[in-house]
């Protein structure tokens, strides 16, 4: 009777402790059921903003879009209930997205918005960008010579200028271009992340053309293990440099010519483009000396790297 009792005891301690474990693992599982969406999310708002910047559209044109893809065909007021949006909004998107060759509808009563492939929609837009670029090459020279001729210059300034540019991929723009028309000595100087994302850009390229050109890119950053020294070098910068940077913003400078200067907003964000990343871009003298005496004085105290020869 004894065992019995001790028996049944037992039985229910473990029973408990069952449960308890039971509790403690669907909590588990909840909380990272939880996080996984919660990432899941974030990446598809980056998808969505990626997607609006490729094809010049508004964020809900691509909020609109993704979702077509993920519901199927659906009519215009079941997609406006779904994602909780105003129908007028909704029927005016679907079609502006029409009208870009983006979704397509059906002849069905009711009418049903179905979105296009992804690959369809891209390769349409290519093909668009490129016959606007053909059309401004062939034409360009005409409406250059017409202008010259039709209103001619009066002065010219020496005045310096600025000016603001929005967006990582923009700045990048702004910095290649810098790189390839210069023919003396530039100083890239950036965070390692930055460095990063530049190096999937054309900067690199660039970079080469300048040298070609008779100039010299100098790449200062700060790594935290010798580890990414290969990665570093790889960028392709005539001389590189590790030093400790004052702060997390980029600094790209040629001597007596013109600078573009930011402050960095990556964050944790892996994007390739951030819309909140500004650049300040000017050929003041003023500044641009004062920015190419930092730079030098920052690569002074700098450790070297083995100088890479200009023909590799």
């Amino acid at each position: 009777m004894t065992y019995t009792s001790s028996r049944l005891t037992s039985l229910r301690s473990l029973n408990d402790m069952i449960e308890q474990e039971s509790i403690e693992l669907s909590t588990i599982l909840e909380k990272n059921e939880l996080n996984s969406q919660t990432v899941s999310s974030q990446r598809v708002v980056e998808i969505e903003q990626e997607v609006a910047k490729i094809l010049d559209l508004d964020e809900l044109d691509a909020h609109i879009y993704l979702n077509l893809l993920r519901m199927g065909p659906v009519t215009a007021s079941a997609l406006a209930k779904e994602l909780h949006i105003d129908r007028t909004k909704a029927y005016r998107t679907i079609d502006k997205l029409l009208n870009l060759k983006i979704v397509s509808t059906t002849f069905s009563k009711p009418k049903l918005c179905v979105a296009n492939k992804p690959e369809d929609v891209l390769k349409n837009v290519l093909e668009k960008k490129e016959s606007q670029v053909k059309r401004i090459r062939t034409a360009k020279d005409h409406i250059i010579r017409c202008i010259q001729e039709t209103i001619p210059a009066k002065y010219s300034s020496n005045l310096p200028t600025f000016h603001i540019t929005q967006g990582t991929q923009n700045i990048y723009s702004d910095i290649e271009k810098l790189i390839e028309n210069a023919k003396g000595l530039v100083y890239i100087v950036t965070t390692l992340k930055d460095l990063s994302k530049m190096y999937h850009a054309n900067i690199p390229e660039k970079i080469k053309i300048c040298e070609k050109n008779g100039g010299e890119v100098r790449l200062l950053t700060e790594i935290s293990s010798n580890e990414f020294l290969p990665f570093v070098s790889r960028f392709g910068a005539t001389e590189t440099r590790i030093g400790k940077l004052s702060s997390r913003g980029r600094m790209v400078v040629e001597q007596e010519k013109q600078m573009i200067m930011s402050d960095i907003v990556w964050g944790d964000s892996d994007q390739t483009n951030v819309e909140s990343d500004y650049a300040i871009c000017t050929n003041s003298s003023e500044m641009v000396n004062n920015i190419f005496i930092l730079c030098n004085l920052l690569w002074e105290n700098s450790k070297s790297t083995k100088k890479r020869n200009k023909q590799e």
